[in-house]
């Protein structure tokens, strides 16, 4: 998902995509944005026993130890930092259940300062296992050309 929604951000923007695990807590002054996702498990954020249990049935990504939520609680304050907006696949058989990790994801970053852009979107798969519904890739893209937007609208606000 993380592809597809780089397509639409690459358009326009300068693109570098990063498995959680291994992405850094201090970001960059030069960075605009940052768009952090990963699946919904159990309606909300994975933990290290969901995704060790993920990777038995055998996801192809992602560590047992280390998720999007360690990764968000060990930013540093984000007061005066890029946007953080946020995503997660969701299983679409279970679209109208509650429990989202993007929205988890986004409050967690807010409790760290981060003002969040956009609205958390959810991204829908076939099943646990995948794959992602045929419409997904181009509306991730889309998304990604959507936030592009967002991003250059507030830099011409904040240049005023």
């Amino acid at each position: 998902m993380a592809h597809a929604i780089a397509k639409g951000l690459g358009e326009s923007l300068q693109v570098k995509i990063v498995e959680v695990s291994k992405a850094p807590v201090e970001l960059a002054p030069s960075v605009d944005l940052v768009v952090a996702g990963g699946p919904t498990h159990v309606f909300s954020l994975t933990r290290t026993h969901t995704r060790a249990d993920a990777i038995d049935r055998g996801a192809e990504h992602g560590e047992r130890h280390f998720g999007l939520r360690e990764w968000i609680g060990l930013l540093p304050s984000g007061r005066g930092g890029p946007p953080l907006v946020t995503f997660d696949t969701r299983v679409a058989s279970m679209r109208h259940l509650p429990g989202s990790a993007a929205k988890s994801a986004a409050k967690e970053a807010r409790r760290h300062g981060y003002s969040t852009a956009a609205a958390p979107e959810s991204f829908y798969v076939h099943d646990v296992d995948g794959p992602l519904l045929d419409s997904e890739p181009d509306r991730a893209a889309a998304w990604g050309r959507h936030l592009v937007a967002i991003v250059e609208a507030s830099d011409l606000l904040a240049r005023r």
